[in-house]
């Protein structure tokens, strides 16, 4: 380029860029998380929420010192007690769930950087703030993908800090161990959202739109007459090289390419083409049935027997990630045409190859040529009535002619088999009645099994310990095979964050109490009486205005209920962030959309400072955002991680029966003082949230304890007295009475609901209640 008195070339231009770049990056400062300050935080949070610990076991085993007796208080060889000794479990807890997805967000980060570590991040044009949590903490707005390797740089620093923290010989204070635990919990939600925000770049997922098509999900949507490549987990990288393959190569119509858990609904963000079986709970079910050809394995939430799994029904494997290795060769460099030749001829039950591209070629070509290979096909589940799935029978028997001297009509060997011993009854986690439904089934009643199939969560103890080995899981399938059969169902795809505009039209409502609460569903499938659970607790809340978020299995899980319409709930609620809308956020890692949905509020309603400002952000949301986490069917770590993560940043969360095996809760107190910052005055307050972290022993209480929950210092009169109608109305359904802790929650007498007024009244006088007045700016920090 030539003007008169000036000459720059392209290469003086891209210099110049080169040159402001390093420029750049020689001045950042380091990404830091500021420990020592969050800690301030998590000690002025555990005065208000103090730690109950339930432990399962009073021994430590850590070190050769152990095996220490620790109950009755008594310390162990390095002086440890049993409190000290089980918040540092939960520590572990926090720092493991939060290393799997922070390893996730780094695997799809570096896949960012080797395209071009300088690309800007996209976002949809509806969204300023793309990164609440990231910016809350650190004070960086990413717009680079090299500002997102510095953040997981600094993630991964800190996590390395933590786990040294639980060595012997460390940390000696449960409090400390707890604030780290809530640090970890932190980190795990900003590895959600840079996780997040790296596939939308990666692979154009949808960001913030409301009406995003409905997509089937169940095990009765897979044609299983096409050959099946089922991917399992939650990195949806080599699922995209599949699709892209077999669309690239025409035979994106001639395969059945689905997935359970995470995997799949990224899987359904990616392609519509894509089929969603269903969340974890279906994993063991699914490859029992032998319907897939081939198993494509990524990261997370796999079962640790998927290949012996596998190998029983001739099932090839594909893992994709050396965290998940599962013991295969690596042929990574090999030729595909002969990683496909030895696993079809089975030379080899599957192969690691760590090549993304590599895997969607050999899945697609793998699954097309055993299925020209088969002549026998065990994927249908009617083919159970003719087989009983002994141990004698050969490997690869859908490749061979069934060993007829060993086929009896099943299920009756099985049911003859059973003894009555009730060992499944009682190893079962969900304390189903299996041997009662065996018994009946052996007098010709299968209805039982049925509905055992409702509310079974697929983990397999009941096989393992039956003394007979009698297949109990393929009873049940067998009992539920119709049903199994019709299972279609509809589930709004992943619609990824909520939209600003959203959040300036519902901020007000929301923090004043007119809609009465948000609610996240989230976390695994280990529901204390099936999935229906989850569908049932999202209906009610909808149906009185809450907004419902859910994310994960949970969200696979409300999908896999209809009303009494026939209508699935993302067939009945709008998918809008507002009064009454049901929201499909994504994956496990689209949680971080809830927590950021909050943080939005403080920063676009209340114009709370974001930037390097969590502790003012997170006292706004504990004292005036009635949101509310309900993880009912928690059984992972990551589950735990994400609960601890929503608590340090003040958002209470309610587990299900299960959730008290994680041994800890943060239990608040019914007499609470805490700060009006507008008068400087230490002032008497409501208990809401009464609990940070609580368990609910059954559907009622759950239903009832989110009401509650919901409930802050700052609500309106008018806000008060909504959200006090649906506590009262909830607890006279589910308990038949009025509430006895009406005293703490009504301020004024105009706060009073309409109907059972006289009742309500009653009950002041009987606790000698007194009218106050309501904290201008309520907050638990000190001045």
């Amino acid at each position: 380029m030539k003007i008169k008195g000036f000459n720059m070339s392209f290469e003086d231009i891209d210099s110049f860029i080169q040159h402001k770049k390093k420029v750049r990056r020689a001045h950042e400062k380091e990404v830091s998380l500021d420990y020592p300050e969050l800690r301030k935080w998590d000690m002025n949070l555990l005065s208000y929420f103090k730690p109950f610990y339930a432990p399962l076991c009073d021994m430590c085993c850590l070190c050769t010192y152990g095996r220490c007796d620790l109950s009755t208080n008594k310390k162990g060889s390095c002086g440890i007690n049993l409190e000290k000794q089980q918040a540092r479990t939960i520590l572990m807890m926090s720092c493991i769930g939060a290393s799997a997805h922070a390893a996730h967000a780094r695997d799809l980060v570096d896949m960012l950087m080797e395209e071009d570590p300088e690309r800007e991040l996209r976002y949809d044009s509806s969204i300023d703030l793309v990164s609440p949590i990231i910016t809350a903490v650190t004070g960086l707005k990413p717009e680079t993908v090299h500002d997102l390797d510095r953040i997981m740089a600094a993630l991964e620093r800190e996590l390395t800090n933590l786990m040294a923290s639980v060595h012997t010989g460390q940390e000696g204070d449960h409090l400390e161990f707890e604030s780290k635990a809530l640090h970890a919990g932190m980190i795990d939600t900003i590895a959600l959202e840079v996780a997040e925000i790296a596939q939308i770049n990666l692979y154009d997922f949808p960001t913030g739109e409301a009406d995003t098509q409905l997509q089937e999900i169940g095990m009765g949507v897979i044609d299983r007459d096409k050959p099946v490549i089922l991917c399992i987990g939650h990195n949806v990288a080599p699922s995209t090289e599949i699709i892209d393959y077999a669309d690239t190569t025409g035979v994106l119509e001639d395969l059945e390419i689905c997935g359970l858990c995470c995997t799949a609904l990224d899987q359904g963000r990616y392609s519509l083409s894509s089929k969603i079986a269903g969340p974890i709970s279906r994993q063991l079910m699914f490859i029992k049935t032998g319907i897939p050809d081939v198993v494509v394995l990524d990261e997370q939430c796999i079962r640790p027997d998927i290949l012996e799994l596998c190998r029983e029904r001739n099932i090839s494997v594909i893992t994709t990630s050396d965290k998940c290795s599962l013991g295969l060769e690596d042929r990574t460099d090999d030729n595909p045409y002969r990683i496909i030749r030895d696993i079809a001829e089975g030379k080899i039950p599957g192969a690691l190859i760590r090549d993304r591209e590599k895997v969607g070629r050999i899945a697609v070509e793998l699954a097309l040529k055993k299925s020209m290979q088969k002549s026998f096909r065990t994927s249908e589940i009617p083919s159970l009535t003719e087989c009983s799935p002994c141990t004698d029978c050969r490997p690869g028997c859908n490749e061979t002619p069934l060993n007829t001297e060993k086929v009896t009509s099943f299920p009756e060997k099985s049911l003859e088999d059973c003894t009555g011993c009730a060992q499944c009854d009682r190893t079962c986690p969900a304390m189903l009645p299996i041997s009662e439904a065996i018994s009946e089934a052996r007098e010709g009643n299968h209805e039982a099994l049925e509905e055992l199939y409702r509310a079974c969560t697929g983990c397999g103890v009941c096989i393992e310990s039956c003394p007979e080995k009698i297949p109990i899981l393929n009873l049940i399938m067998h009992g539920a095979r119709e049903r199994i059969r019709k299972e279609r169902y509809l589930i709004r795809s992943g619609r990824g964050p909520i939209q600003d505009i959203e959040i300036r039209r519902v901020g007000a409502p929301i923090v004043f109490g007119d809609i009465p609460g948000v609610i996240l569903l989230a976390a695994c499938s280990n529901y204390p009486d099936g999935e229906e659970d989850v569908a049932k607790i999202a209906d009610e809340f909808l149906k009185r205005g809450y907004i419902v978020m859910a994310a994960g299995c949970a969200a696979m899980d409300i999908a896999l209920y209809r009303d009494e319409e026939g209508k699935t709930l993302y067939e009945k609620y709008p998918g809008d962030f507002d009064r009454g809308g049901l929201l499909n956020l994504g994956p496990c890692v689209a949680n971080s959309h809830a927590i950021a949905s909050a943080i939005k509020i403080s920063n676009i309603f209340a114009r709370v400072p974001l930037e390097r400002n969590f502790k003012e952000i997170s006292d706004y949301i504990l004292n005036r955002i009635g949101v509310c986490v309900i993880t009912w069917g928690a059984m992972s770590q990551k589950a735990f991680a994400i609960a601890t993560g929503a608590n340090r940043w003040g958002i209470p969360v309610i587990t299900g029966p299960h959730g008290s095996k994680y041994r800890r809760l943060y239990l608040g107190e019914e007499e609470r003082v805490i700060n009006d910052r507008r008068t400087g005055e230490r002032v008497e307050s409501e208990p809401g949230p009464p609990h940070l972290i609580y368990t609910a022993e059954s559907l009622n209480e759950c239903m009832v304890t989110v009401a509650k929950t919901c409930i802050r210092p700052n609500d309106t009169p008018r806000g008060r007295m909504i959200k006090l109608s649906n506590y009262i109305d909830l607890h006279m359904k589910y308990y038949g009475c009025l509430p006895q802790d009406l005293h703490l929650y009504i301020r004024e007498d105009n706060e009073i609901p309409f109907k059972h007024r006289d009742e309500i009244l009653k009950i002041l006088k009987k606790m000698n209640w007194k009218p106050r007045k309501a904290p201008a700016e309520p907050s638990i920090i000190y001045q």
